[in-house]
């Protein structure tokens, strides 16, 4: 099935009737002329929708699971600087799992540079205080989400157990965007919690590492094109193929979920640094702007900036 294109005027117009516009705070249904406004309004800039930062420094304490931390630092300077050299405009810090729930130095970052970063943060999902949390943080300036990261084996089961509607409850109450970060097979028990919120935007990650050789486990992430209001990264392409930069074996995939869900519904991400080890920091941003030949301009206008907007605006 192939998704036709929509400009911008229809998409917010078909969004209308919904209750809003996501984290944006916006009621398209009673401002029809501000809808129309942001609908018109020409928008191109680059932005990063996944990154990490990080310091080794006894300020910011590893957390006690981290049991082989990073030696080198991932500090923001460096990551503006390969900003500039690839005129990405604006970036998202994602809470680095190294310091779990305390999201200190992601914080300390953003006030920094309060006009380039905003912030994704993590709350423990396995603690009955995992929704006052996250309330807690979203008064943080720069806050503009929360990410879970179910893993696959056993320790990973608490995603079906009673403490995550709760939180998905309380995200939803507060109109903030749930990012997840897990593998395919958990993807159905995903489905079950989006189901349950309807007015939550969710954001999967690197499309759930679908694996390439596995239509069975792909179809699992097309299956959640039926919820409006997911989202999915198309990154970590580099840890799925079998293939060298620009790792053609996984294009007809990344096809595939174009076609789903629609360009805007679909971000890029560099994950830096750790792309470093493998593609680097420009080529992530290459990838989709010249080597997936089925994205039109529109299209890569969506992927590399106007969907990170629509779930996560920036200040001009």
């Amino acid at each position: 099935m192939v998704v036709n294109v929509l400009t911008r005027r229809e998409y917010f117009q078909r969004l209308a009737g919904l209750a809003g516009l996501g984290a944006t705070g916006l009621s398209l249904s009673s401002n029809s002329t501000l809808a129309a406004d942001l609908a018109d309004e020409p928008t191109s800039r680059i932005i990063d929708p996944h990154v990490h930062v990080w310091k080794n420094d006894s300020n910011y304490p590893w957390a006690k699971e981290t049991t082989n931390p990073p030696k080198e630092d991932a500090l923001p300077e460096k990551l503006l600087e390969l900003m500039k050299a690839n005129g990405v405009s604006k970036t998202m810090i994602i809470q680095v799992i190294h310091y779990r729930w305390d999201n200190r130095y992601m914080f300390d970052v953003i006030q920094k540079y309060p006009r380039m970063f905003r912030g994704i943060t993590r709350v423990n999902p396995e603690s009955s205080s995992a929704p006052d949390d996250l309330k807690r943080l979203t008064r943080m300036p720069g806050f503009a989400g929360v990410r879970i990261s179910p893993a696959t084996g056993p320790e990973g089961n608490w995603i079906r157990g009673p403490l995550m509607p709760p939180l998905w409850k309380r995200a939803q109450e507060l109109r903030t965007v749930m990012t997840v970060l897990t593998s395919s097979s958990r993807l159905p028990e995903v489905g079950k919690l989006i189901e349950q919120h309807p007015q939550l935007d969710v954001v999967i990650d690197h499309m759930a590492d679908c694996p390439i050789d596995q239509p069975e486990e792909l179809q699992k992430l097309l299956n959640l094109a039926r919820f409006p209001r997911v989202c999915v990264k198309i990154s970590h392409t580099w840890s799925l193929s079998k293939q060298a930069y620009p790792y053609p074996d996984t294009h007809e995939m990344v096809h595939r979920i174009y076609d789903e869900f629609g360009p805007q519904r679909l971000m890029w991400g560099t994950d830096w640094p750790l792309v470093d080890q493998h593609c680097g920091y420009a080529k992530a941003l290459s990838l989709v702007r010249d080597e997936l030949k089925f994205l039109n301009t529109g299209d890569k206008h969506w992927i590399l900036g106007k969907t990170v907007e629509r779930i996560w605006p920036f200040p001009a």
